[in-house]
């Protein structure tokens, strides 16, 4: 890994306008309920839903809202077998946007909790104040921080059918605490709750003064996201070549720019830049935005760069700077949760490997382990992967990859696998050493 030369950016501020959290779970945890209330407690939902909601509720003869239903309608799509692997909601506050990526519990959706949290800022795992840690709890704390996760909030719900039991809650805190000391955890917070009666989930709670923190809203808007990105090791998969060849614009006749998503590092015209992997240098003369040209492009804006030369660029291709380069390697070792029932992953297995906007096919050149998820014991006699199984796995490329090790960044030490025949993907993988 090329080490950065580079004194730290200045973090941009608009990096913090967008929240993106995932939240996982046992079975009826209360995480629909949750959810509910958040869109409900945030007003984001509509007044028709609400009454639809509260007739259905009362036709029930529930005594309260029930605000589970809010996300009923994408729970039973899955059950009907619909393709919907992660359903997403949208909210919004004054202070901040928010994506929920609400992620199914059982175990054989391991693969969807992986798809979900891989893009998260901050995951919620919910427990339940009266059964505790359970293996899925587990399960889910571990796999948060192997998606490296950075924000993790253990909110221990249903406190109001514990009597809001000071004693449950810094039980189930101790406990968890002692399972989340054999992982790697940067940040993580505990919030009871009781999301059916909103006690700490938007105002803090008058049943339990004895906590001292904060609501689980608060803490989502205030907790501290902008440093997580690398805005250090510049990295820009090229993803398009954008030639209007307008004759009619002298402006567009000649333009020629490499559009694609800032995966690390800030840009800004006049940075010394390189091309891989010819190696070629030259200078960003514009940077053009959606809405016209911008001084300063970070992760996660699209953006399109123009440069000074030209040089021969196409998708797949990578623009870094010339003292800190990421990976160039065929031979990668990685961390892959196996995503398919069709076929197992075994050596010698032929795949497509898609990295950032590069294209490869790859062949398993061994399978060093299976992890267990639950116990974290790491099987070095296991031969090959099935559905929802995580293993540490050694591929070799067709072509060079420009990669960087998952825990520097996210995107570019990401991957995911491909059949060959059906162009399904099976596979999602995390770098985590290139040669």
């Amino acid at each position: 890994m090329a080490s950065s030369t580079e004194p730290p950016a200045k973090t941009p501020a608009k990096a913090m306008d967008l929240l993106r959290f995932a939240t996982a779970g046992s079975v009826d945890d209360g995480k629909s309920t949750l959810i509910g209330r958040l869109l409900f407690d945030s007003k984001s939902i509509f007044e028709d839903q609400l009454e639809s909601v509260e007739k259905t509720s009362a036709d029930r003869g529930e005594e309260y809202t029930n605000l589970a239903l809010l996300t009923d309608g994408l729970r039973a799509e899955r059950e009907q077998g619909i393709t919907i692997d992660v359903a997403y909601r949208y909210f919004a506050t004054p202070r901040r946007k928010f994506i929920i990526a609400d992620t199914p519990g059982h175990i054989q959706y391991t693969r969807n909790m992986v798809t979900g949290a891989s893009t998260a800022d901050l995951a919620i795992i919910l427990v339940d104040a009266r059964k505790g840690i359970l293996e899925q709890s587990r399960r889910h704390a571990f796999l948060t921080t192997l998606l490296q996760v950075p924000h993790i909030v253990v909110a221990i719900n249903k406190m109001d059918l514990v009597d809001y039991d000071r004693a449950v809650y810094e039980r189930i805190v101790d406990e968890f605490t002692a399972f989340a000391s054999k992982l790697e955890v940067t940040d993580m917070t505990f919030i009871p709750i009781s999301a059916l009666h909103g006690d700490n989930v938007v105002e803090r709670s008058v049943n339990m003064r004895w906590y001292e923190g904060t609501s689980l809203l608060h803490h989502l808007e205030h907790v501290h996201i902008a440093s997580d990105r690398n805005l250090i090791d510049v990295r820009f998969p090229v993803q398009y070549v954008i030639r209007p060849h307008a004759s009619t614009d002298p402006e567009l006749h000649d333009y020629r720019g490499y559009a694609g998503q800032v995966a690390g590092g800030v840009l800004k015209p006049g940075d010394e830049v390189v091309h891989l992997p010819s190696g070629l240098t030259t200078t960003i003369t514009h940077i053009d935005g959606p809405a016209g040209p911008v001084e300063e492009a970070y992760a996660p804006m699209s953006v399109t760069l123009r440069l000074a030369d030209d040089i021969d660029i196409s998708r797949g291709d990578m623009i870094a700077r010339p003292n800190n380069r990421p990976e160039v390697a065929q031979d990668i070792d990685a961390m892959v949760c196996w995503m398919t029932p069709d076929r197992a992953l075994t050596p010698r297995t032929k795949l497509i490997i898609k990295h950032t906007t590069r294209t490869a096919r790859a062949v398993v050149k061994d399978l060093n382990y299976r992890l267990d998820v639950n116990t974290l014991h790491r099987d070095d006699q296991a031969a090959s992967l099935e559905l929802n199984e995580i293993g540490r796995v050694s591929l070799r490329v067709t072509q060079p990859l420009f990669v960087d090790d998952y825990g520097r960044n996210r995107l570019t030490g990401g991957f995911i696998l491909i059949d060959e025949a059906t162009n399904n993907t099976v596979g999602a993988g995390m770098i985590t050493g290139a040669r």
